[in-house]
């Protein structure tokens, strides 16, 4: 599943493309992902101008909240007229939102396109786990949102913050970080990554680590999400970034899809586990 790094990858390129830029139309070819498309979604979107690539955890929020039109009978005079919205993606299991040319013919699994003159942004899901919504309104109030957690990558996530979001709890501390209403965005393989570095047991009781350990755990996580959104995010069936091109991560996974290989610390073989119907990967030597 794409997680924050790919989801972030996604939204830098998008951003670079055609923020500001006008949608001519949309082309939807499905009335349905996981949860119907709304009915005359690309009427609504039709003409207005991206205003803002967002996220919110593993959501993108493209911002088409307000149009930039000339005011009547005056060229150089500008008016803005509001009651736009946010077009929500989430790209599921295995999604991605690619740029393609105006005259590259869809696939079974291309269920919509985002026209910006040249710039074609289309959307790939072949599972059709994502969504495509449109939101009206503050978007952060959208029960898809209004429950997450806070982003790790912000100041507010803290080792303090961590030790109080993790107060009391018996489940282990790797599927605690994939907990979205606590902190969001740390997937599987991320949690995997920053508990190694971490040094911590990934089946460690969540409420019992202490503060001191968190504060190893905290900036483990902040440095392998930063890492993972630099090389691209990690690619290893479906994802690709906006421009096409596929992310470098899994190529520096420490533990990650590692089984019974040696350790790059130690040597001893990396062991998977599963967890919440996941597989956790980790050293049996550095993790304690």
């Amino acid at each position: 599943m794409p997680e924050l790094p790919e989801v972030e990858v996604t939204r830098r390129g998008i951003a670079r493309r055609v923020e500001g830029a006008r949608l001519e139309r949309a082309v939807l070819r499905t009335p349905t992902l996981r949860y119907p498309i709304p009915a005359g979604l690309a009427r609504k979107l039709a003409g207005k101008s991206l205003v803002a690539a967002k996220r919110r955890g593993k959501y993108l929020l493209l911002d088409f909240s307000s149009d930039i039109t000339p005011a009547s009978g005056h060229e150089s005079s500008l008016k803005l007229r509001f009651g736009g919205g946010h077009l929500l993606v989430h790209l599921g299991m295995s999604g991605s939102l690619r740029f393609v040319t105006p005259d590259t013919p869809p696939e079974k699994h291309d269920h919509a396109d985002f026209v910006f003159g040249t710039n074609v942004l289309r959307l790939t899901d072949p599972r059709r786990f994502g969504a495509l919504l449109w939101l009206e309104g503050d978007p952060l109030e959208h029960p898809l949102i209004a429950k997450l957690g806070i982003e790790p990558l912000t100041r507010a996530f803290t080792p303090a913050y961590l030790r109080r979001a993790l107060q009391g709890k018996t489940v282990a501390i790797k599927p605690a970080l994939m907990d979205a209403s606590l902190v969001v965005g740390v997937g599987n393989i991320y949690a995997a990554e920053s508990l190694f570095d971490a040094g911590i047991d990934p089946r460690t009781p969540a409420g019992r680590i202490s503060l001191g350990r968190l504060s190893l755990l905290v900036p483990a996580i902040k440095k392998t999400l930063q890492a993972a959104i630099r090389a691209g995010g990690s690619t290893l069936r479906d994802f690709c970034n906006a421009e096409g091109g596929m992310g470098e991560f899994q190529t520096r996974h420490k533990v990650y899809d590692r089984a019974g290989e040696p350790c790059v610390k130690c040597g001893a073989p990396i062991k998977a586990i599963r967890q919440g119907q996941r597989s956790t990967y980790f050293c049996p030597r550095c993790q304690r």
